[in-house]
């Protein structure tokens, strides 16, 4: 097993279809792109791969607020759907959990949709709590 920060393209290419299971309305063709484009405001792609594989994927960011202080923010977290149950999401939160700690980080947080009913389970399994009601407003 082997997990790493994407910085070549051709890393980031082979982590779109893990990706586009949570984000299936970004074309795989525009996948570099947009992650190119969010880099510039500290974004991370991390991959974990199993078998030479990329088997689960989390996009990331470090950030500091008045309310959490320094945090690591995880915009998406996902394993392929054929890999799910075999630890591998488990796994890499473990990573990102090191990883926060070793930037200096207070703590870690991720928004789940309302829907995704089993990634609130995984949450829970994982000890993370629901501290909060995410608001959004569309602007167009």
């Amino acid at each position: 097993m082997d997990i790493h920060f994407c910085t070549a393209d051709a890393d980031i290419i082979a982590c779109a279809p893990v990706m586009r299971e949570l984000r299936p309305h970004l074309p795989e063709d525009q996948f570099v792109a947009r992650v190119r484009l969010q880099e510039k405001d500290g974004f991370r792609l991390v991959c974990l791969k199993a078998e030479g594989r990329p088997v689960a994927a989390a996009g990331i960011r470090l950030l500091t607020n008045m309310a959490w202080g320094r945090f690591l923010y995880v915009d998406d977290l996902v394993t392929l759907e054929s890999e799910r149950s075999k630890g591998y999401g488990a796994i890499l939160l473990k990573w990102l959990h090191g990883y926060a700690r070793s930037q200096k980080c207070d703590q870690l947080h991720l928004d789940s949709g309302t829907w995704r009913k089993g990634a609130h389970r995984f949450y829970d399994r994982e000890g993370m709590q629901m501290t909060s009601y995410h608001y959004a407003s569309k602007l167009t």
